[in-house]
């Protein structure tokens, strides 16, 4: 028997196989921690979890809003533990995604086409409540807002432990939900409190305080919202960076050209704040979380490619207030500040189902 054969490892479902990340140093002190899908660790977290404590059962229909990989967790949970689902899908989900999902027996609304990430998410949630009261016996997952999503990512805290022992991290990652760079900061605080937590916007997101500005491009699915997110901890993160879709797309460009990595557009946000962070403070490690593949993106980013900027000639506005944000791109010590998000009224979601 060789070796490679004496590893191997026959695992029970695909997600096994796919929720552990491909490790791949960028730089000195940059680490990328690429996925095919990250949110497998939060939709398996919160589906054993909900599963174990009799709050959902077999045969049940679970029901969530997505703008992509977070429907794509979901629907292989419910395929490995015999639940039903229900997407409301983001007009960001494109033909490929879409097609996983229905063969996976999912029932799909996507919304229709729009470049306003308010309206978007607006006809998601009002989508959802329809479903709700049409039938009370569908689950809420509530990617958004209940805190379960973040238990599946002390897992993915051990395995950077042990990969990289000892050093003083800082992990960088799109906000979105909050789920995965709450819960992986939080499970890697448990036993090192120093580890330090970046944050990537983009403009026209409440989260972080910038919804009074907007992107001319485009929107990046998955990174801001114009909705409260309750599982956003803002007092979890050290630096906050916003970056407009321009830049975003120049440093995933430049992330395929140099170091041949396909990954989508919050990956290159993330690598860029990272890799500018990382030269400012080359005593520490940063840990730049690459949540999915490129694919979802071939059209809207790698087809243009000789549009994109050179990402090695960008660099970031330092502000020190949130009046003082100005596009392309900003940054701010946010210092684990707690933050009141201002949103209107009826975008704001219901927290309970």
């Amino acid at each position: 028997m060789t070796a490679m054969e004496s590893t191997a490892q026959i695992h029970e479902h695909i997600t096994d196989a796919i929720k552990t990340p491909a490790l791949v140093r960028l730089a000195p002190n940059v680490v990328l921690v690429r996925f095919e899908t990250l949110k497998v660790y939060a939709a398996l977290g919160a589906v054993r979890s909900l599963l174990a404590d009799g709050t959902v059962r077999k045969g049940q229909t679970l029901v969530d809003s997505s703008s992509g990989i977070y429907a794509l967790a979901l629907a292989m949970a419910c395929n490995r533990y015999g639940l039903r689902c229900h997407i409301v899908a983001s007009t960001t989900v494109d033909a490929t995604m879409r097609a996983q999902l229905e063969i996976l027996g999912v029932t799909v609304d996507q919304m229709p086409p729009s470049d306003s990430l308010r309206l978007d998410q607006r006809r998601r949630v009002a989508r959802v409540r329809e479903l709700l009261a049409r039938d009370p016996e569908m689950h809420w997952m509530r990617q958004y807002h209940d805190p379960v999503h973040y238990l599946g990512y002390a897992a993915l805290a051990d395995m950077l432990r042990d990969a990289l022992p000892g050093e003083q991290l800082t992990v960088v990652g799109s906000v979105g939900t909050g789920s995965s760079t709450g819960g992986l900061a939080e499970a890697l605080r448990d036993q090192d409190p120093g580890v330090r937590l970046t944050g990537v916007q983009p403009f026209g997101s409440v989260t972080f305080g910038s919804a009074h500005l907007s992107d001319p491009d485009a929107i990046i699915a998955g990174i801001g919202s114009s909705i409260q997110f309750d599982n956003v901890h803002h007092e979890l993160y050290d630096r906050i960076h916003w970056l407009d879709f321009t830049h975003a797309m120049a440093a995933t460009v430049d992330l395929l050209r140099e170091h041949a990595v396909f990954a989508g557009l919050s990956t290159g946000a993330a690598h860029l704040a990272a890799r500018w962070e990382a030269v400012r403070d080359p005593e520490r490690t940063y840990v730049v979380l690459g949540p999915d593949t490129g694919h979802r993106y071939t059209e809207r980013v790698f087809a243009r490619h000789r549009e994109a900027l050179d990402s090695n000639t960008l660099a970031p506005q330092e502000v020190t207030s949130l009046d003082g944000l100005t596009l392309p791109w900003s940054t701010m010590d946010w210092q684990r500040r707690p933050y009141e998000t201002q949103v209107v009224p009826e975008l704001r979601e219901v927290t309970a189902a």
